[in-house]
């Protein structure tokens, strides 16, 4: 049973997946970005406000086409339109491995530390209810400062932003 629900993840990624370029072109890429960045803090908050609520843990993992696909996969198609064509497969490389390298080794790092911190006992369904909370508000709460200062910060003048994305 727990296999077939975390396979809703992968349902959801493969969904989104086919809908990138739809939404790419209708929100362009500053739009596409901010979305996963919402969707994670949304998926996060779930996690830590609910975390006996199986409906919403369902919830949340459903929601993680739609955070991999509008951030990483926005990501990686912004890089390829924007880096110059002699540099475009080392920007991509650089891509790779600062989040499936570096961030994921920082991460959990990061995230062990955390999960001690706030006192996520995962060997018992009890213990990890009741750390959930601490545990997951830090990451939403990280997610969603990051989208406020994407939603300040990020400009992309070029005249191809939103007409051109999904090509």
């Amino acid at each position: 049973r727990t296999a077939g629900v975390m396979a809703l993840g992968q349902v959801s990624e493969i969904v989104f997946m086919a809908l990138v370029p739809f939404f790419f072109r209708k929100l362009g890429v500053k739009w596409m970005l901010l979305v996963g960045m919402l969707a994670w803090t949304l998926r996060y908050a779930v996690f830590g406000t609910m975390p006996s609520v199986p409906a919403m843990v369902v919830f949340g993992i459903a929601l993680h086409g739609i955070c991999y696909d509008f951030f990483f996969v926005t990501g990686q198609l912004y890089t390829d339109r924007k880096a110059p064509k002699e540099i475009r497969a080392s920007a991509q490389c650089l891509i790779g491995l600062l989040t499936y390298g570096a961030g994921m080794l920082v991460g959990n790092k990061v995230l062990d530390w955390w999960s001690k911190t706030a006192g996520l006992d995962a060997s018992t369904k009890e213990g990890w209810i009741a750390g959930a909370q601490k545990f997951w508000l830090m990451p939403a709460g990280f997610a969603l400062a990051v989208a406020v200062i994407f939603a300040l910060a990020f400009r992309d003048h070029s005249a191809d932003s939103k007409e051109n994305a999904g090509s």
